[in-house]
């Protein structure tokens, strides 16, 4: 079943008076009234690690709508009113603060930070300064990257823990959540050598996003990222940035600027224009909706390598 289908935010359920779908299901009650496991987890990297590992025992509900930016995610009171029903809850601390101010606040017994269960790292803004723009911040207190999903090894090292976490929380289907989680890791693995291997024979290694989402991807890799707006996705880049990335296109063999599905390609397509290059979708899977090429993580994944061996020039 699809994922995208499955995963109903909070606060349409609420709102609709209708119940969160299930893994197999699409008559249960809302989150904590149910006779499954119920998880509420904050955006679409997290509700798939939840789907997958809970499998037919989890009831899992998505913080964030599909087609919502996250950053932008305020709980509503019908979110916190369910979250505080709920068995787990799953998230990634120092992507959005009115989420994890929501958790810390919440008495859910089991809250599972996906930050703990792997290393994150500081990749700045993509290798340039950004003085005077303004927006949103995608690191958390200590300066590190949240976009840790993007590297499949370390997604893989995060479903690890979350598996761990709920074989604790739910201890009468442990094994199915054990096995659950050995079958998502061996998928991530092979993801990753679908990478490794895909990419490790380029023309370039240099690629252009719009923002430093793909940090840990390009370092898993062994490629560059420049981000053109650093922190803020909707930020216009200034013209000296965009003389620079210029030159850049042209000494390493640059040919695509990506943009996301998620936020507006207007600054993608104003560098390309102005630096000659095409534009393609490189998505941060922040979440699924209809605009995604694919209809889970692992698809999607799939896409962005493809789009990334086409902009490198794989042979």
């Amino acid at each position: 079943m699809n994922v995208r289908r499955r995963l109903i935010p909070a606060a349409a359920a609420a709102s609709l008076g209708l119940g969160a779908l299930t893994a197999c299901s699409s008559d249960s009650a809302a989150t904590g009234n149910t006779d499954k496991f119920d998880v509420v987890a904050s955006f679409y990297p997290m509700a798939f690690l939840a789907e997958q590992i809970g499998g037919d025992h989890a009831n899992v509900t998505s913080l964030t709508e599909p087609g919502q930016e996250p950053h932008d995610l305020e709980i509503s009171t019908q979110q916190r009113a369910q979250l505080e029903e709920a068995d787990a809850a799953l998230y990634l601390k120092g992507l959005q603060p009115a989420v994890d101010k929501a958790f810390d606040q919440t008495g859910i017994e089991t809250k599972i930070d996906a930050a703990t269960l792997t290393h994150l790292e500081d990749h700045g803004t993509g290798g340039h300064s950004h003085e005077g723009e303004e927006g949103h911040s995608e690191e958390d207190e200590h300066g590190r990257d949240p976009h840790v999903w993007l590297d499949p090894v370390k997604y893989a090292e995060i479903a690890q823990g979350v598996g761990k976490a709920f074989e604790k929380a739910d201890p009468d289907h442990a094994a199915d959540y054990k096995k659950n989680t050995e079958a998502l890791v061996t998928k991530l693995k092979g993801l990753d050598g679908d990478f490794e291997n895909g990419l490790k024979d380029t023309k370039s290694k240099v690629f252009f996003t719009n923002h430093a989402a793909f940090g840990y991807l390009a370092e898993r890799y062994g490629l560059t990222q420049e981000a053109i707006s650093g922190v803020d996705p909707d930020s216009e880049p200034s013209g000296a940035r965009v003389r620079e990335l210029q030159q850049e296109a042209k000494a390493d063999g640059v040919t695509t600027v990506f943009y996301e599905t998620l936020v507006s390609d207007k600054t993608a397509k104003t560098l390309a224009r102005d630096a000659n290059l095409k534009t393609d979708v490189l998505d941060p899977i922040e979440g699924i909706t209809d605009k995604s090429r694919g209809d889970d993580y692992v698809q999607v994944m799939e896409a962005n390598l493809k789009a990334l061996q086409t902009a490198l020039g794989a042979k």
